[in-house]
């Protein structure tokens, strides 16, 4: 059991990029509620495990915090920090059933994904071009392409060559639960990709079998940890160091694309969200957009 929370919180850190102190609430958390799975199989006189804990487990362990007199907001993230971890587990084929789904959540705020701006984003894709080295062509493909299409990390480092269209410009993705989207991505993006392809890859690759796109000084496909640290030296040099983490490109793809007047099913798609309401969480964002035209031309707003 302690191998898949260490497997999130690995993934909490390199692909979400959260703060040490959230990480290690995380852990306490689901520590806790992996103490409750492994006593509650001790009474059964079962082997625990991730695999065999129900809906009906999750609700008894709803019971033990209630009886336990933790505050609403502790217990809210108690079962937020669950619901995150038993999502993941169903992602990465570890079991097959959410014990969480379709479950009430407690009063627990989602909180919004930290965009950076338009010309911030800007400066962080032009540190690449500062050198010219064929890593440098391969990071200044990756950041372009994160940014032109929304991808996650980890979709963008499971890509082959073969599911990048030049000629179309598109990128074909694979996303959560193996599901298939097909990205369009911009002729800026779609022509530093092609000249890593050309230029740098051939200088990278070791082997004439090997199907990634961006590899590492190895010639192995590059791990969403490798980007992690590519990021954070970028990030650093453009002066943007506390504020990127791996989604953040992400999160400023959606949010830029909003306020400029991209709707919301078109975003959806992009990138890859099952449910629209993930999507909306987004439009929180362009609020502030919103006022300041209204405060520019409303002529009450003064």
């Amino acid at each position: 059991m302690k191998e898949g929370i260490d497997s999130f919180i690995k993934y909490l850190q390199v692909e979400k990029g959260f703060s040490e102190n959230t990480v290690l609430a995380y852990t306490n958390d689901l520590s806790q509620l992996a103490g409750f799975v492994k006593a509650e199989a001790t009474k059964q006189g079962k082997e625990p495990s991730w695999s065999d804990f129900n809906r009906q487990g999750m609700l008894s362990y709803l019971l033990n915090l209630q009886e336990k007199r933790y505050a609403e907001t502790t217990r809210a993230r108690k079962v937020a920090a669950a619901r995150s971890f038993f999502k993941f587990l169903v992602a990465e084929g570890a079991i097959s059933e959410d014990p969480t789904q379709n479950m009430e959540s407690l009063n627990v705020g989602r909180s919004l994904p930290k965009p950076i701006s338009v010309s911030q984003a800007m400066l962080l894709l032009e540190q690449p071009a500062k050198r010219s080295t064929p890593e440098a062509k391969r990071d200044s493909a990756m950041l372009e392409l994160l940014y032109a299409s929304g991808m996650r990390v980890s979709e963008l480092v499971s890509l082959d060559l073969e599911h990048v269209n030049i000629v179309d410009g598109d990128v074909r993705c694979i996303g959560k639960g193996n599901k298939e989207r097909l990205i369009p991505i911009a002729p800026r993006a779609a022509s530093t990709v092609e000249e890593y392809i050309k230029e740098a890859r051939p200088r990278l690759v070791r082997r004439d079998t090997e199907k990634a796109l961006f590899l590492n000084r190895r010639g192995d496909r590059l791990t969403r940890q490798g980007f992690w640290q590519i990021l954070k030296e970028y990030a650093k040099t453009a002066g943007l160091e506390a504020q990127v983490t791996p989604h953040t490109l992400r999160h400023s793809f959606a949010t830029h694309m909003l306020n400029r007047g991209g709707d919301l099913r078109t975003v959806q798609e992009l990138l890859g969200h099952a449910n629209i309401s993930t999507t909306q969480v987004y439009t929180h964002l362009t609020t502030e957009h919103v006022r300041r035209a209204y405060e520019k031309s409303h002529p009450r707003a003064k």
